[in-house]
């Protein structure tokens, strides 16, 4: 008996910042793959997150989805420059690419100016609408038209990401528009990221839910050591921020807050590790981390001088 043929290939998810792109790759992927905060830029990096499906044609689809930091107008800073980079490579690489919009926000500068320079792709477009539940369907359709007019995208989603609705329509369509071939990936593999990376995302994550309207987003979590043991796995990180004053916001009065950073980020660590974690975070003053090399080749960002 013949194998089921195969597709595979890769989706670039872009849009403005916020517009909720992490969060439909986590559910297209049905894991968390790419971490999620209402803070503006939390996605810095390029995180891969593969999808596995089935056709009605009795083929298997694996979709590697690109989740790309937002991409906005004017990047003033280095690091600000670096993800806006990182974004367009992504949409350039990729076999297909989707633009994703915030429903309730509507088109702003940043959404057209994405839209504007699509134009230049020759790979199939996605238009997905998220956040649908936030919006009347009179706007949804008007929005539609006001996008397609912009640019003409070979298909038009509605979806809310945070609920999961519409969410395995979009992944059917993005597997059918892959080219016939083999795996890029394992099937049980749900993300192309190593497991230091994606457990500084995941504290990361917590400094920006438990700190967001207090802590700017140039905060950053590296993974210092990584030890393996018999009753788990030993994890030290170093949260780095550019001021004093940030520091004591981060530690909490008492070191409270440092604590409730880690336990959560505990939590969740042993959940995706499916073992125990002991984490052990610090907090360090690095005024110039945002102009330091090896930082950005440590995210997959590259450096401009």
């Amino acid at each position: 008996m013949s194998a089921a043929p195969t597709r595979a290939g890769f989706v670039a998810i872009v849009g403005a910042p916020n517009a909720g792109k992490s969060t439909l790759v986590n559910a297209l992927v049905g894991s968390k793959v790419s971490i999620v905060s209402p803070k503006v830029q939390t996605t810095r990096m390029r995180v891969i997150g593969i999808a596995m499906t089935d056709l009605p044609d009795g083929s298997r689809a694996q979709v590697v989805l690109v989740d790309t930091p937002g991409i906005f107008r004017i990047a003033k800073r280095r690091l600000e420059r670096a993800m806006v980079a990182a974004a367009w490579q992504g949409a350039e690489d990729a076999d297909a690419v989707a633009l994703v919009v915030d429903a309730e926000r509507g088109l702003g500068e940043d959404t057209r100016a994405i839209a504007g320079k699509l134009k230049e792709s020759r790979a199939p477009r996605f238009l997905i609408l998220n956040k649908i539940d936030l919006v009347p369907r009179e706007r949804l359709l008007a929005l539609t038209a006001e996008a397609n007019a912009l640019l003409a995208f070979g298909h038009t989603f509605m979806v809310s990401a945070l609920k999961q609705d519409g969410v395995a329509d979009v992944l059917a369509a993005f597997a059918a528009t892959l080219p016939a071939g083999p795996f890029l990936y394992p099937e049980d593999q749900a993300a192309d990221l190593p497991m230091r990376l994606l457990a500084a995302e995941v504290t990361r994550e917590q400094v920006f839910l438990q700190l967001h309207q207090e802590l700017p987003y140039e905060a950053a979590v590296e993974t210092d050591k990584w030890e393996e043991r018999a009753n788990g796995v030993r994890i030290e990180q170093t949260i780095h921020v550019q001021r004093e004053g940030q520091r004591a916001i981060v530690l909490g009065k008492g070191g409270t807050r440092i604590k409730q950073i880690g336990a959560r980020a505990r939590h969740e660590l042993a959940h995706m590790l499916e073992r125990p974690v002991h984490l052990f975070l610090h907090v360090k003053v690095s005024e110039r981390w945002a102009d330091d090399p090896a930082h950005y080749r440590a995210i997959g960002l590259d450096y401009e001088p």
